[in-house]
């Protein structure tokens, strides 16, 4: 099947065109030509213009409160219902069923732009934010660093949400249950510590190393600073990165380098394989880019004596799926399989030297 893609002044009259009711999301009838639609529209009194964009189209994401998400070019934006063309018809979308509208410039549409907010998906995106030096991201993104400690030893983690969720790595928490969280603020002359002792499981998965926690006794007025997720399909080898975390327990430790390559695979994951330092206690904490968004989470180095300079993430893409899904990582204190760990398959057992096919 071959769609046909609308002409620009097509696409023009019919965003200015007498639209169908709200209610539903319906196709714009077709058959009109620009020259007789859009004098209609002039004179309409019902219609109710959005500002003019930048552009004459915008690639954008209409995510609907049903769960499901419209990709298109948004040609219109009204007070009652959102226009979007998808290059084989044009609907329009009633405002009262959209919770999201995402937008860029046509052609740069990427994992970027995906900019979720609110309890369904716990994470935000900021594409726009200007690039700085490390020395003015550390100002930037330190206060939501966060270390995490465990009977046993102690991690990284970093905020995502201001009602306290944190993303740090499986291996941290796993098997533990009395976690604190350390968060450090930067007061008017010092240098204040607040630590958290209750804090909530909320999913983990043994297999990507990924866990989210929560922050159960966050008084009701604090408001905890949150880091931005980027988007790791992005960076280029050579592209200067840093990290913040908590090395052998030497908390607010920043560490600079650069992509040695974006896509490592190891033991069946993809990782992001950097220069940056990193030793154990940084694990879970963020690994940025320059704009101070989060585009991995620091997970392991190679424990060798005279190896350096390979250290490696779990890219920002693999988070926001995890984060996306996190229901099917829920953590049940009374299942220690908790997440979806596969179990191995049956062993052919060999006896007396022969093998036994039915055990």
């Amino acid at each position: 099947m071959i769609f046909r893609k609308l002409s620009a002044p097509v696409l023009a009259a019919l965003a200015v065109s007498a639209l169908q009711p709200a209610g539903f999301c319906a196709p714009v009838a077709l058959e009109e030509s620009a020259a007789e639609s859009a004098p209609r529209a002039a004179t309409s009194s019902k219609a109710v213009f959005a500002p003019p964009r930048p552009s004459a189209f915008s690639l954008g994401r209409v995510r609907l409160k049903n769960g499901s998400a419209i990709q298109g070019d948004i040609i219109a934006e009204r007070a009652d219902r959102v226009i979007v063309d998808l290059g084989f018809d044009v609907v329009a979308i009633p405002r009262d069923d959209i919770d999201s509208v995402t937008t860029e410039a046509a052609g740069d549409f990427s994992d970027n732009a995906e900019t979720e907010t609110g309890d369904s998906a716990l994470f935000r995106t900021a594409p726009n934010q200007p690039a700085l030096t490390v020395k003015e991201n550390v100002s930037r993104v330190g206060e939501a660093v966060v270390q995490i400690r465990t009977p046993t030893g102690l991690g990284s983690g970093f905020i995502i949400d201001p009602a306290g969720y944190i993303v740090t790595n499986q291996h941290v928490i796993a098997g533990e249950y009395n976690i604190s969280v350390t968060l450090f603020r930067s007061g008017r002359n010092e240098l204040e510590k607040v630590v958290y002792h209750k804090i909530r499981i909320v999913a983990l998965d043994p297999r990507l190393d990924l866990a989210l926690l929560k922050i159960e006794d966050l008084p009701a007025a604090v408001t905890l600073p949150t880091l931005p997720l980027g988007d790791s399909n992005t960076l280029n080898e050579g592209q200067t990165v840093f990290a913040i975390g908590s090395p052998l327990g030497l908390d607010r430790t920043v560490s600079q380098g650069i992509v040695s390559s974006r896509n490592r695979p190891l033991g069946g994951q993809l990782y992001i394989q950097t220069t940056t330092q990193i030793n154990p206690g940084n694990s879970g904490g963020p690994l940025f880019n320059l704009q101070g968004e989060v585009v991995g989470v620091n997970n392991m180095k190679p424990m060798i004596t005279g190896v350096e300079g390979l250290g490696f993430s779990i890219p920002a893409a693999v988070l926001k799926n995890f984060l996306r899904n996190r229901d099917a990582y829920a953590f049940d204190a009374r299942n220690p399989n908790s997440g979806y760990r596969y179990l191995e398959p049956p062993r052919i057992l060999k006896t007396s030297g022969t093998a036994n096919s039915e055990q």
